[in-house]
């Protein structure tokens, strides 16, 4: 898994780059639901791939984002655009990520304490196990438990999540990674023996 935060050159901006080969972006398939929100800065603003736009919370304390797929998938990678210099005291200082088939059973998977973050911050869901590189889950949970400079409401301007890109053949043992290979591997399907013949 590749991932690299580069500066855009029009606005001196943070770009996501995630290596595509490796990941997918699952958000799209997911239905998203936050704990509270001000007046036109609602959920739809974590998903405007516009970074000058941010989600702002309206409540006390955890703000919750909650990411529900119609059916278990394979979590890998959270990443959350956050800017220290413009949202200050609204900036998360400790966050939660929490996964499990629905609010009755979350159980929290990583808790990230974020020193003055500026930029993508990627949350790995792989556990300590190296075998353990992803999360089986229908809900994701994202909960900001505090904020800098104690601050109540929160801002998050961005927030992807990434699963391994799935296998293009099925029942494959195992997965090619060129697409010259791709394109030349089949399926083998055994020939039915003729009456009077062998198998050879």
């Amino acid at each position: 898994m590749a991932i690299e935060s580069s500066k855009g050159e029009e606005e001196g901006r943070s770009v996501l780059s995630v290596d595509d080969d490796d990941l997918i972006e699952l958000g799209k398939k997911a239905v998203w639901s936050v704990s509270s929100c001000k007046a036109g800065n609602g959920v739809s603003s974590l998903r405007d791939d516009n970074l000058d736009t941010y989600w702002q919370s309206d409540g006390g304390q955890p703000h919750l984002v909650n990411v529900q797929f119609q059916k278990k998938v394979k979590l890998q990678l959270v990443a959350l655009y956050l800017d220290y210099k413009l949202d200050e005291s609204y900036t998360p200082s400790k966050v939660s990520v929490r996964a499990g088939d629905g609010f009755h059973n979350l159980k929290e998977i990583k808790s990230m304490e974020l020193p003055k973050p500026n930029g993508w911050i990627y949350i790995p869901l792989s556990g300590n196990d190296p075998r353990e590189t992803f999360v089986n889950a229908f809900m994701l949970q994202l909960a900001v438990l505090s904020n800098h400079l104690n601050g109540r409401d929160t801002h998050i301007r961005q927030i992807k999540v990434y699963g391994p890109r799935p296998n293009p053949i099925p029942r494959q043992p195992f997965q090619f990674t060129s697409r010259e290979f791709i394109s030349y591997s089949i399926n083998v399907i055994p020939q039915l023996p003729i009456a009077g013949s062998m198998w050879v």
